[in-house]
């Protein structure tokens, strides 16, 4: 993510980093607060595996070989980040998680970590005029 993005938003690359772990162990840990259907089960293993690969893509973005690859492992991050958003309202809605005001919290987690993933997509875009 270009730092200036993430100095405006009063961030920088590792509180970004450090925010998108603690999302993926937050996510992890309302994982124990699921009712076990095989629902449950399915979406539960879908929602790890898309909420960890945010934080390691982010990772990857950060020693990007060029822009393009940047902007590729950004838009791979925004990707899972809205797969997740998805996944969790599925849950929320089938009632599949018993605690509410965790999932609640982490809806929001993750909507504020698009915002910001959608920005610093768009402005490192212009900035090297890539699509």
């Amino acid at each position: 993510m270009l730092i200036s993005e993430l100095k405006k938003a009063g961030m920088l690359p590792n509180q970004l980093e450090d925010r998108l772990i603690k999302f993926a162990v937050d996510v992890l840990l309302m994982c124990k607060h699921f009712d076990g259907s095989f629902a449950s089960e399915h979406l539960t293993k879908q929602l790890i595996r898309s909420t960890t690969s945010v934080a390691l893509n982010y990772g990857e973005a950060r020693s990007a070989e060029s822009s393009r690859d940047f902007l590729h492992k950004m838009k791979l991050s925004l990707k899972e980040l809205r797969k997740s958003f998805v996944n969790m309202k599925i849950q929320k809605g089938a009632n599949l998680i018993t605690n509410i005001q965790m999932i609640d919290k982490l809806l929001i987690e993750n909507n504020e970590l698009i915002s910001i993933f959608v920005a610093s997509i768009k402005t490192a875009s212009q900035k090297n005029n890539i699509q």
